[in-house]
């Protein structure tokens, strides 16, 4: 199909508006088509999700009709929605969002959760040094610093365009987060670390092709990309540990399918901490692995 063809009726309704789009987005192959169809609706309308509900039988405004169809060829040609709203909410918190970040995904929370859950017991109402690596649009760190605002927050990015995004949402939501560039955690190099919580790329090189395209063809490679294996981050992590002056007692992954044993073995096998912890998603996949210095 082409996806220019896509018009809006004249005289349409919000509702009908809703329906057409719903039709030519399904007809375009896209998952979802009418949750997606509502989402671009109240972008475009600016309006929440009640008004909305309220306003279906109202015409639709013909000051609205370009964007609209514009956001919805672009939907159509398998643009994430987040990169054409801009916005993703992680954790309650609205997080601006471009195609120089990855977007923020529901299991990540469940990190978050972790990483807050065991600072607590290993630091009761103190304030750990705390550092988000591969930071991206800043949602883990803004997170844990709305979490717990009394942690020392930092966040870090190879890509100049990704932490200037994590900057303007840190400012934003007020979370007082410093930021660093570089590789990883040399730009934490002699800095005491505490904590070190990380959603590195993970995706074996060779698999990036055989992603969703909304996955493939619109989000950074470079947070895709985790080398032939997908382990690639997690070691180089590993070795740049000892330009600290001493192993996080805190340290927290995130991880694809089928990787859980191999990063547990990684954080065992450095031998820093007496406690490694793996932790499901809501799917039920081992989606996180912590490790934990208890003495």
């Amino acid at each position: 199909m082409n996806i220019d063809e896509f018009k809006l009726s004249s005289g349409s309704t919000l509702i009908e508006a809703f329906k057409e789009a719903s039709s030519f987005l399904a007809s375009a192959g896209v998952d979802e088509p009418e949750s997606n169809a509502e989402l671009l609706l109240r972008h475009v309308l600016n309006v929440s999700r009640a008004e909305y509900l309220m306003a279906l039988r109202d015409p639709f405004p013909a000051q609205h009709a370009a964007a609209w169809e514009e956001a919805v060829r672009r939907k159509a040609a398998g643009e994430p929605a987040q990169y054409i709203t801009g916005e993703q909410e992680f954790y309650g918190l609205t997080f601006k969002v471009t195609p120089a970040v990855l977007i923020p995904r529901p299991e990540t929370e469940l990190l978050v959760e972790a990483i807050a859950a065991e600072g607590d017991k290993l630091w009761p109402g103190g304030s750990p040094r705390t550092a988000d690596i591969g930071t991206g649009s800043s949602a883990i760190a803004a997170a844990l610093k709305h979490l717990r605002p009394a942690w020392q927050m930092a966040a870090g990015d190879l890509s100049p365009d990704a932490l200037a995004l994590a900057r303007e949402n840190a400012a934003r939501l007020g979370a007082d987060i410093t930021f660093k560039q570089g590789n990883l955690l040399e730009p934490f190099a002699g800095e005491p670390l505490d904590i070190i919580v990380s959603n590195p790329p993970y995706i074996p090189a060779e698999e990036i092709e055989t992603l969703e395209p909304e996955v493939r063809d619109f989000e950074p490679r470079l947070a895709l990309d985790g080398g032939p294996d997908g382990l690639t981050p997690y070691r180089i992590m590993m070795d740049q540990l000892r330009l600290l002056p001493a192993p996080p007692r805190l340290i927290g992954f995130e991880l694809g399918m089928g990787q859980a044993a191999d990063v547990a073995e990684l954080l065992r096998s450095a031998g820093h901490w007496d406690e490694i912890v793996t932790i499901p998603d809501l799917a039920g996949i081992d989606r996180h692995v912590l490790g934990i210095a208890r003495n």
